[in-house]
């Protein structure tokens, strides 16, 4: 077990047995998640279209090999919202995961990122 921060900031626990924390390739798939829901939801308060509620399920696929690193990684997201429509929701994750997400451009660039949408 590790706990991790900045100094003075929150404190973010770790398990590598993942029984009591996320494990640190979890954790990765949950930054990513979050970096790119704060985004999405920035873009979508812009166009005076807000969210009432975002949930990302997300899945990633490893490699067989050692290092176990990612190589496909999915968002499956779940919005819904009043004027909502579906073309400004693609173009809100779009922007966030090619142009504005720090965590997936940290990512390395053969890591495949796709997603799903469902409204309602």
């Amino acid at each position: 077990m590790f706990d991790t921060g900045r100094e003075g900031g929150p404190v973010a626990r770790f398990d590598g047995d993942g029984e009591v924390a996320q494990t640190p390739p979890d954790a990765l798939l949950s930054a990513l998640a979050s970096c790119v829901s704060v985004d999405v939801v920035d873009i979508l308060e812009k166009r005076r279209t807000p969210a009432t509620s975002l949930q990302v399920d997300i899945v990633g696929e490893r490699v067989d090999t050692t290092p176990r690193r990612f190589h496909h990684i999915t968002l499956n997201f779940a919005i819904a919202g009043k004027g909502i429509e579906r073309v400004h929701v693609e173009r809100a994750i779009e922007l966030a995961v090619t142009k504005y997400c720090s965590v997936r451009d940290s990512l390395a660039p053969d890591i495949k990122v796709d997603w799903t949408i469902k409204l309602g």
